[in-house]
Order: structure tokens, then sequence, then C-alpha cells
């Protein structure tokens, strides 16, 4: 069977590796007569997974002792909701707008506490990052928030915010669901990061966060118990039943990123992925992108024809060329190709063919 590349910003493209040990043991994992899905969570076969997961991430992403590993559920678009349940004490946040996913945020931690819009792109389209020395943040702020590479916009912070640099005291909230595990990251400046496991770690269905364990124990009152932090990290991630087989999943994801290197390696071949398309598109006539260059994301990248009458033709092409998925947001339209650690640079290297091919034909 011969496999597509899958542009899709999750849920996305997986190492074919991880799918083919994946189905090695479906029915039957190491010996133990049982698949990962029919494993109770709490037996020494599945603590043994969870462990070297948790170990493996550890290490890869270099998460410092004083920081807590909590594998949960609901997704980045839940965690807009449980951070401020855990974090705001019912006071004042403070938001970055610089897209859709930190417009989401901004909109329900509002339910939570008082949040205040400390800095914004939206004049721009979303096509440029606000410079953090010009962030207007409260004295009293509970925490700052900003999403870190915007999926659909496709813009990206490749150096996190000094929040302390800025004479702020209040901890970073990060929700880097679309570019964790892409490069490193300064947890100096960090005081908890979140990101759905869709689009770089596994499957749907996972939530990781990584959060200082100062900032824990402080959930308001009404905020559910499976989503308490303190909980959730007293329990070793398991106070409710955690989502087993994507945690199977994301621990061969972490384990096939140490095979290849880690997380050096993989910056490395996603810095020469996105400048091979990012290039292409700079050179081209017909397709165009519109961020600003020093805010580019490595992991989305939003496209444009610049006579969108040609679009269906566009995709309908790429489809017969096993290109999938290349479809921008219904928001923002256009096209969008992600090209996330599982995207081989000869994906890459086949969707630029074909653009090229495509705007010879179309000339």
């Amino acid at each position: 069977m011969s496999r597509a590349f899958n542009f899709s910003a999750g849920p996305a493209v997986m190492p074919e590796a991880v799918l083919e040990q994946a189905a090695s043991e479906m029915l039957d994992w190491h010996g133990s007569g049982m698949s990962v899905m029919e494993m109770s969570h709490r037996g020494k076969e599945f603590i043994s997974i969870y462990e070297q997961a948790e170990a493996d991430l550890r290490e890869l992403l270099a998460v410092p002792a004083h920081f807590k590993i909590l594998f949960m559920q609901g997704g980045g678009l839940a965690e807009n909701a449980i951070a401020p349940l855990n974090l705001s004490h019912g006071g004042a946040m403070d938001f970055v707008l610089t897209g859709s996913w930190s417009q989401k945020s901004l909109k329900e931690a509002g339910k939570y506490g008082t949040t205040r819009l400390a800095a914004t792109a939206q004049a721009d389209g979303f096509t440029t990052l606000p410079a953090p020395a010009t962030w207007q943040i409260g004295a009293d702020s509970r925490y700052v928030h900003i999403c870190s590479n915007e999926t659909i916009h496709g813009v990206e912070f490749h150096e996190l915010p000094d929040l302390k640099a800025l004479g702020c005291d209040a901890p970073l909230v990060v929700d880097f669901s679309s570019h964790v595990a892409s490069r490193p990251v300064d947890w100096s400046r960090v005081g908890l990061a979140f990101g759905g496991a869709q689009k770089n770690l596994g499957p749907a269905g996972l939530t990781l966060v990584i959060v200082r364990e100062d900032l824990i124990g402080h959930a308001l009152p009404h905020c559910p118990s499976a989503f308490d932090y303190k909980l959730v990290a007293d329990n070793q991630s398991m106070y409710n039943t955690p989502p087993t087989y994507s945690i199977y999943i994301a621990g061969l994801v972490f384990q096939w990123l140490k095979q290849h290197g880690g997380i050096a390696a993989m910056e490395l071949r996603n810095i020469a992925k996105a400048q091979l398309l990012y290039d292409f598109l700079d050179s081209s006539s017909l397709f165009e992108n519109r961020v600003a260059k020093d805010c580019r994301s490595r992991m989305n990248v939003p496209f444009f024809l610049r006579d969108e009458s040609r679009n269906d033709a566009f995709l309908a092409g790429a489809k017969a060329a096993n290109l999938l998925q290349l479809k921008g947001h219904k928001s923002v339209g256009g096209m969008r190709a992600s090209i996330y650690n599982a995207m081989p640079l000869e994906g890459v290297q086949a969707l630029v063919a074909y653009m090229r091919e495509f705007e010879k034909t179309q000339a």
C-alpha cells in the first residue's frame, strides 16, 4: 500500500515506524496476552508504559525536576478553562492575542476571573507578533498567556518572552500544542505549558501539561477534582482513568524521537523543511505566504493562490498526487501545509515539486 503525504493540522501525520510497531503489538503487548487498549491503568503492564513515557518525555524536553508532567484529557481547548481554574486565584490574567487559539483562550478564561488584553496583532491580520516590550501587563497579573504557535494563522514565537526582563513576576502560560517537541523549551521562562498530543506527539485524546510545582495546589473551589493539577500530580495522572492507548502511542513517539537524535535534531530537520517551502513561496508568482518572515511558523504554513479561482483545481491535483489535507482553515481560507516532526523532508519536496509544476501549467 502506498501511503500519502498527509499535511493535516491535527489529528496529523504519525511516524510510520510507530504505526507499524503499534500494529504488531495490537493483540499482544510484550507477551502479556492483552492489547494495551484492554489493560487496567493500574496494572503493572500499563504502569511500566506510563513510567517509561514520562521518563522519556522529561529527558527529551529537558524538563527540570521542579516541574510536574501530567497526562490529562480534554485537549488544548479544555486547558483554556483548566489553567485559569488552577492558576487564576479568581484574579486577573493577561493575554497576548496572536491568532484564533489565543482568542479562544482569552474568551474561555473570562469565565473564571478577569481577563485583560496585554497586546494584540489583530490589526495586522495576525501576520505579525507584538514585541514583548510593548506588552501592557498588570502588576497584579496571576499569569500571562501566549499561544507560542498559532496553527491557523501560521505565526510562531521562535523565542519565548522573558517576563522577568519586562519587570513581570507573573508566570508565563504557554499553549505549545502545535510545536511541542519540534524545538527546545527554555523552562526558566515558563510557569506552565500545555498542548494536545494530536499534532506532534500522538493521537487525539491525550493532553500534556507541564507545570511548575509551586503553581499547583491553588485550584478554585469549583474546579472539578479531575482537573485539579494537585490531585492529578499526586496520583501520577491516574486520579481518573487516563487515555491509556494515547499515552502508549505517545510513548512510542518519544522513543522514535530519541532514536532520531532528539529535539535538537528535530529542530534542524524542521528548519530545513520550512525553509524549503517558504523559499518556494517567496519566489512564486502564483502562491504567497502573508506572515512576517521573522515569525513564520515552522509547523503550519498557510499560503494563498493569488488567483483564488484556481483553488479547487489546485486541491484536486494535490489529491491526485497523494498530497492530502492542504485546504486552509475555514476561518481564513486559502491553503495550509502542516509539516510536523513526522512529515519527512521528502513530503515537503513532493509538495514543492507539485506546486512548481502547477504554477508552470497555470502560467
